[in-house]
């Protein structure tokens, strides 16, 4: 497949050939045939991708603010290499779409094979998407109309904020393709419109849906003209669809406002607020999101959990469907707002359009032309020419590319020598954006064909959590070495699972976890101190992990498992290789449940006992200061004391030879992890960590998890 990507790091626009996403539980593949390029917000990403780095701060402050604490905390270089990492990450564009349903994945009802419908996938010739963000297409729609669905959603959602009734007067601030659909709604549902854009193309369009309209670059005073044509009595409502960083048309929509009257913010603009302007008239001010109830939400967008219309009548969904049936009424007419046709093949110069014409509006990409028809649906692609593999050394597969495995994981084996062959994930276009970029000779949404391929005899997994088990199972039978990111399984079934498998196979490779503190350079000096301590030791490991919002899928026992066991099990297993001696004893404590908090799981003790006498205290702690060091590690052992910051600054007191170890980045050892698993496996040696070490920490931070879910 093909599919356009907009790199904010440098600002260009690419189109991608890419292997065909797989299709899975609760969404659709879809083959395209037409999409729509949003004039405002993609000419907004674009314009902003190739701005400096200065500008791109100055519109971004929040970022900045981030970027300084990261600093403080990880040190300049550290934040330097994830800010390029981040602004790297390629942007799948476009979010109107139109296709062909080709396949259906579970727990999906109500659509068949060949179905047209409208979604909110990308600009790509084929689309996975969500059940909930799909609608089906009447008959007597056509594509070209439906492809506008998606973006008059935005203005939909927009008016019901609004509640418009029969009758009222309506200011429309901004006449793009947003407001053009967003006045024909409005006049279908009975309101008087005005119109208030600088084009005056756009202007002839909006009175051609029944609008009045008024340009300020004629010298209108809009406010005067707004207060003309509501008789006085100032506009029941206020819509602003425009997109500029100014806070003039907030002023004005108040200024134009009757008392009580309702401003609704669908575009982007600056919001800097006079007090004086709201009071006086007691206006609602609200800040429309998107498609409508349910964006945002991974229940409903990603895990198909709809809401039920007696409580929330109006989804993103059902308002699609409201569009749509609007189109065959024929209440909206939307071929006047295509200024542009392109070819798929010819994208970028739709962009060149977009960029350089100011005017454009509609710009259609058609699919049924695509020279690719016969290619697209190519699970596996080819991307560098690497030349024949030595079978004798780990030759890689790598299964998942996320943000850590993609900044950190990657280059990380491909520093260690390791051999790559095939990236695979399961939505095709991550594989061959970090596949060119590290050098892999293939790319593929087809994991079980990797599996089975005699030359990867290495595979590396860094997917979602609930997935670990079961990829590690896989390349267990297929006789492969396994590196998976932490953690091991997420239940006991799945621990159990991997082990007997482990177990019964003939001949043992290497298993293991990518647990990579216990390879970073301080916590092996650590470990070198503590090996002429004699006497039992204690451990103080706090963890200031910071808030993930509780949508998150981490937090989600299916998916991620909870952070306890996506995270505290890298302290777990750092106390286990800093003591030496095994764990035999488990004691957690939770926070209380409390009416002010909605997570107490995240924030929690862990005290391990171990054999040797030794005990530790591992604070997982959700609820800190971003500005506090994010992990501190302290051991007390024999009148002596070391106390490390951060990955960064280590201070050791009682010790006459040495004082502190200070690094000028922080180093979490995930490079030397890597190195030590793809060198054990070259030089025949054992694997770096002892697989009864790798299933001891697993159960035990299964216990912590189970000890901590039972507490009430």
């Amino acid at each position: 497949m093909k599919q356009i990507l907009q790199n904010m790091g440098t600002g260009e626009t690419s189109l991608v050939t890419a292997p065909a996403p797989q299709v899975k539980s609760g969404h659709l593949l879809i083959s395209s045939s037409v999409s729509l390029i949003s004039a405002g917000t993609e000419r907004m990403l674009v314009d902003f991708g190739k701005s400096s780095l200065l500008d791109k701060a100055r519109k971004q402050p929040d970022k900045v603010k981030m970027v300084l604490e990261k600093i403080h905390t990880d040190g300049l270089m550290t934040t330097v290499d994830a800010v390029r990492s981040k602004l790297a990450q390629p942007l799948p564009l476009g979010y109107c779409h139109v296709g062909t349903v080709t396949d259906i994945g579970n727990n999906v009802g109500g659509y068949q094979l060949g179905d047209r419908v409208v979604s909110n996938g990308p600009h790509a010739d084929v689309v996975r998407v969500a059940k909930n963000l799909t609608a089906k297409i009447p008959d007597n729609v056509d594509n070209e109309s439906a492809v506008f669905t998606v973006l008059a959603s935005i203005g939909l959602q927009g008016i019901r904020l609004a509640q418009p009734t029969l009758g009222e007067s309506v200011v429309v601030i901004g006449a793009g393709l947003i407001g053009l659909l967003t006045i024909q709604l409005l006049i279908a549902n009975g309101c008087r419109v005005l119109a208030i854009d600088f084009d005056p193309q756009k202007l002839t369009l909006a009175q051609s849906f029944g609008a009045e309209t008024c340009n300020p670059n004629e010298g209108t005073d809009v406010v005067a003209k707004a207060l003309s044509f509501t008789r006085n009595k100032g506009a029941d409502a206020v819509i602003i669809t425009a997109s500029t960083q100014s806070s003039d048309p907030v002023s004005q929509a108040a200024n134009m406002s009757r008392k009580r009257g309702r401003i609704i913010l669908v575009g982007v603009t600056g919001l800097e607020l006079n007090r004086a302007e709201f009071y006086e008239k007691e206006l609602s001010f609200q800040v429309s999101c998107s498609y409508g109830p349910g964006r945002y939400d991974p229940n409903y967008e990603e895990l198909g959990q709809d809401y039920p219309e007696g409580f929330v009548r109006w989804t993103e969904q059902r308002n699609f469907i409201a569009i749509l049936d609007m189109m065959s009424l024929g209440k909206i007419n939307v071929k006047p707002l295509i200024s542009h046709r392109y070819l798929f093949d010819d994208a970028l110069e739709a962009y060149d359009t977009l960029t350089d014409n100011k005017s454009a509006l509609g710009i259609l990409l058609d699919y049924t032309q695509d020279k690719n028809q016969n290619d697209k649906l190519q699970q596996s692609i080819e991307l560098n020419n690497t030349g024949t593999f030595d079978k004798s050394l780990p030759v890689l597969g790598f299964i998942g590319a996320g943000n850590y495995a993609s900044r950190v994981l990657i280059p990380a084996f491909k520093e260690a020598k390791a051999q790559l062959h095939t990236i695979a994930t399961s939505s095709g276009i991550n594989s061959v954006i970090h596949g060119k970029n590290n050098g892999f000779q293939q790319a593929t949404t087809d994991t079980d064909t990797m599996l089975d391929n005699d030359e990867v005899n290495t595979i590396a997994v860094v997917t979602q959590h609930n997935s670990h088990a079961n990829f590690v199972l896989k390349a267990i039978t297929k006789n492969k070495h396994v590196f998976v990111e932490k953690p091991l399984a997420i239940t006991s079934e799945q621990l159990a699972n991997v082990k007997s498998a482990y177990e019964n196979v003939s001949k043992k490779h290497h298993l293991m976890v990518g647990f990579n503190r216990r390879f970073a350079p301080q916590i092996i000096k650590m470990k070198a101190l503590l090996s002429t301590c004699n006497q039992p030791k204690s451990f103080i490991m706090t963890m200031n992990a910071g808030a993930i919002p509780k949508e998150h899928w981490v937090h989600d026992p299916e998916l991620g498992g909870g952070r306890i066991i996506g995270e505290a099990c890298h302290f777990i297993d750092l106390m286990r290789f800093l003591a030496g001696s095994e764990i035999i004893s488990i004691q957690s404590r939770r926070m209380g449940h409390s009416d002010t908090i909605d997570l107490v799981e995240d924030k929690a003790a862990i005290t391990l006992g171990f054999a040797d006498g030794s005990f530790g205290t591992i604070h997982y702690l959700a609820n800190g200061a971003n500005s506090f060091p994010k992990e501190r590690i302290e051991v007390f052992c024999d009148n002596k004391v070391i106390q490390l910051d951060n990955f960064r600054k280590m201070t050791a007191y009682g010790y006459k030879n040495f004082k502190k170890m200070n690094l000028w980045q922080q180093d979490k050892g995930q490079k030397s992890c890597a190195k030590a698993f793809i060198d054990s496996i070259s030089s025949g040696t054992e694997q770096p960590i002892p697989i009864e070490e790798i299933f001891e920490v697993a159960q035990a931070t299964l216990t912590v998890a189970k000890q901590l879910a039972e507490q009430s």
